[in-house]
Formats: C-alpha cells, structure tokens, sequence
C-alpha cells in the first residue's frame, strides 16, 4: 500500500495565532514541533496499516517546516513550492492508494477556526458550483481524479465533518470560538492520529468528487485584485469583488487557483 501524506499548521492541536504558525516568529518552533509529532503519528499508523511507501508533503506556508531527519525511516519529503498546480500535495501521482490530510482547517468565510482561509489571505471566499469550499475539498477532489480516496483527516471540528463527507474518517485536534480555540491534548490528538490512520487504511473508502461541469468562483477582499485576476484565461469579473472560472476539467481549477 503506497500513502500520500499532506500537512498543514492551522489544524494542528493548539494553533490559534498567525504567530504561531509563521516561521520567523517565536512561537513558530513548538507549533512546528506538534505538527511533526502529528505528522510522525500519521506516517507510524499507516506503517502499522501495511504501507510500504509513504511520500509527504510538507504544505504550509514556506513548505519548510517538516524535518526529514525526524520522520519514520524509509519516508519521503516534499518541500518547498515548485509552482505545480497540485499545490498542497504536489507529488502524487496515481501510483498511491490513499491520502491522508493532516493539520488541515476550515475554509475562508467560516468561523469555525480563528485562522480559517482557503489558500491564501487574498480570498473572502472560494466557491464551486455555488458551495463554499476549503483546501481539502480541492485537494482531496484531485486526488479522486487520480483514482486515490481521501482516507483520513485532522484538524478543526467543522473540518473533519467535510472529511467524514466524504467517506473518511477524521479526528479532531479542537474547535474555534471567536479568536480562541478549544484544543484537546496534544498527546491524546497524536494517539488517535496514528490509531485512526491504521483504521482507516483498513477500510478504504471509495474516491469522491463532485461531477462536472465546474463553476469556481473567488471573492476577494480587494476589489483591485478582482480586477487584475479577471485577465486568467477563460475568467471574467462577475462582480466588483469576484472572478469566475468555469471548466470541464477538476485539474484546470487548481490550475486556475495556483494564478488568481
């Protein structure tokens, strides 16, 4: 069984700050350092699940926060951003057979996480066919496309129940109250990572992702972006604030995103 592991901050056990997930800030260091051990978890329960290849991404912000040297021997690292619009989990291909999300979070316009965005601080609000929607969907739709099942996510609680949509199975790492979150322990988070990852290699669900044709639609909170983002190909200003995109092809949306 060959794993495909994409890890995010802002989902991670007791992140509630920007600070806290910027590399050049102090509170940077233990932040990063539960992200490994989250990371390190999800890569031991898929070991325990039978994998025999497991490739990660490391998908926040600089993509240099993962360290290779502390990662489960035999395990592959992707870092830093080679511009490939597969973004968050550049490095899959349709030779795996599962992905795993961890540290992932609620998407731009919800409030269920302080730190809530969908790809960058640009956007208000992503959209397709008229849903909101927030990495993992856009991630966890490719990797459908390529055959490969969302398995597993943590992170938010409203997050895990986009996850749980789709057939996965999800642990939470806390929920959002205004600008403060509700964290579970760090140590009990990392157990059920690696026990909910073994889970849920055993049991694969079927890849899923909406049908075409797709309607992506980006509200920014500077109308001066809107503005210069309608010249992507195949865009048009819809409103003031908003681009709209429309294709046959899940792949031209992130190739759309990785531009607007």
């Amino acid at each position: 069984m060959r794993v495909f592991v994409s890890a995010d901050i802002e989902g991670i056990t007791g992140v509630c700050h920007w600070d806290e997930c910027d590399r050049s800030a102090p509170d940077w260091a233990l932040y990063r350092d539960q992200m490994q051990d989250e990371v390190n978890a999800a890569c031991e329960g898929a070991l325990a699940a039978g994998a025999t290849r497991i490739r990660v991404r490391d998908a926040h912000a600089s993509a240099r926060n993962l360290r290779g040297d502390q990662l489960p021997g035999g395990v592959e690292l992707v870092r830093e951003w080679s511009g490939h619009p597969h973004m968050m989990i550049e490095g899959i291909d349709d030779g795996f057979d599962a992905l795993v999300l961890i540290g992932y979070h609620s998407e731009a316009g919800s409030s269920a996480n302080p730190l809530a965005h969908t790809m960058t601080g640009r956007y208000a609000e992503v959209r397709v066919n008229g849903a909101r929607v927030a990495e993992l969907h856009l991630h966890a739709w490719m990797a459908a496309e390529l055959g490969i099942p969302l398995a597993f996510a943590s992170g938010d609680e409203a997050l895990c129940a986009h996850a749980e949509a789709l057939g996965a199975r999800a642990v939470a790492s806390g929920r959002g109250q205004g600008r403060a979150t509700i964290a579970r322990h760090p140590a009990d988070v990392v157990e059920a990572i690696r026990t909910g990852v073994t889970a849920a290699l055993a049991d694969l669900p079927a890849p899923r992702r909406p049908a075409g044709p797709f309607a992506l639609e980006v509200d920014y909170k500077d109308p001066r972006q809107a503005w210069e983002k309608q010249w992507y190909p195949g865009a048009r200003l819809a409103t003031e604030r908003t681009v709209r995109f429309e294709t046959d092809a899940w792949f031209e949306v992130l190739r759309a995103l990785r531009f607007l």
